[in-house]
């Protein structure tokens, strides 16, 4: 005779079913989403690019992201490449965002860039029939003492795609509280972000600074042929993301190599491959600032570099160095 044996139930306890809970959500796959936006300054989760952050060690750091096929702003004329100024963008956020993330740095301090330095690969910007995901390997120094003021950080970065690399760049800058910006600062803060005026300069066409749409031109033209006045649109959905009291940084890249399309003349246009910027004060809001192109000499066969200066009451504020490959029409 067979003897049929039933087990009670086991008895869970609260632990049991964190354990059970967990090895669940080990089996489900690693989801992706975005660091957070105000890790990388952005108001757009659209507008973060990177996706995770890992330490290898203590100066080491490896970073995930993905560029958008269709982005507004960051793509070549003709749609099929991710725009040079993306990279830009992104060595942005990654410094920021391991700032935050990494090295203890509160979401509320001020960031002063010093300089950002950049060359791309143009062939590792093509886009595919699928969103670009990219890794960003980062090394960062820190000059001077630590946990100082005065402390300035250096990130050189790797970003490559599908293990080929597509860029490499470097960047420089300090934290500040935000008692040492009001400092900093000053009566500058008292002016408020200017937004579009009833009337604004005519800026130049999109075709003569390599661009498409009216809205994407930050230069207006003057009265002499290398020089422009900075007059973007502080409505710009990309370029002016969020508040600020000055003029972004980026802002100034666009116009570095608008100006440098803008000499070329209308049937050409560059692709900024590399770039060297320094950045020597805040652009204000509340003057003018003018920005002049020369061209750079020695360049190699079908390219062209220029260096680009914007100046504002008297005293400069940035300058860049902008070379790459030119395409007539």
């Amino acid at each position: 005779m067979s003897v049929l044996t039933v087990h009670e139930p086991e008895h869970r306890t609260d632990q049991t079913e964190e354990i059970l809970t967990e090895r669940r959500l080990d089996a489900l796959p690693r989801l992706t989403t975005t660091v957070p936006r105000e890790y990388v300054h952005r108001a757009s989760v659209a507008e973060v690019f990177l996706t995770g952050c890992t330490r290898i060690d203590e100066t080491h750091f490896a970073l995930t992201g993905q560029w958008p096929r269709a982005h507004t702003f960051f793509n070549s004329q003709n749609g099929l490449r991710h725009d040079p100024l993306q990279v830009a963008e992104t060595i942005r956020q990654a410094g920021l965002c391991l700032a935050h993330a990494e090295l203890g740095v509160l979401l509320g301090q001020h960031f002063v860039m010093w300089d950002l330095n950049w060359t791309v690969m143009p062939d590792q910007l093509l886009i595919g029939a699928t969103p670009s995901d990219f890794s960003v390997e980062i090394a960062i120094a820190t000059e001077g003492r630590r946990n100082a003021v005065t402390v300035r950080r250096r990130v050189e970065a790797t970003i490559r795609r599908d293990g080929r690399t597509t860029a490499t760049g470097n960047a420089s800058f300090t934290c500040l509280t935000p008692e040492t910006y009001r400092r900093l600062r000053g009566d500058a803060l008292s002016v408020p972000p200017r937004t579009e005026p009833e009337e604004h300069p005519v800026r130049m066409d999109p075709a003569e600074v390599g661009r498409t749409r009216p809205g994407d031109v930050v230069l207006a033209p003057t009265d002499r042929p290398q020089r422009w006045l900075l007059a973007p649109d502080t409505r710009h959905p990309v370029m002016f993301d969020h508040a600020g009291d000055h003029i972004p940084g980026m802002v100034l890249l666009e116009a570095a190599r608008q100006a440098s399309c803008a000499l070329l003349g209308p049937a050409a246009t560059l692709t900024p491959v590399q770039m060297s910027t320094e950045f020597h004060r805040y652009v204000e809001f509340a003057s003018p600032c003018w920005v002049e192109a020369t061209p750079l000499p020695e360049q190699r066969d079908g390219w062209a570099g220029f260096l680009v200066t914007g100046s504002q009451d008297g005293k400069t504020v940035f300058t860049t160095s902008v070379s790459g490959p030119v395409a007539r029409y």
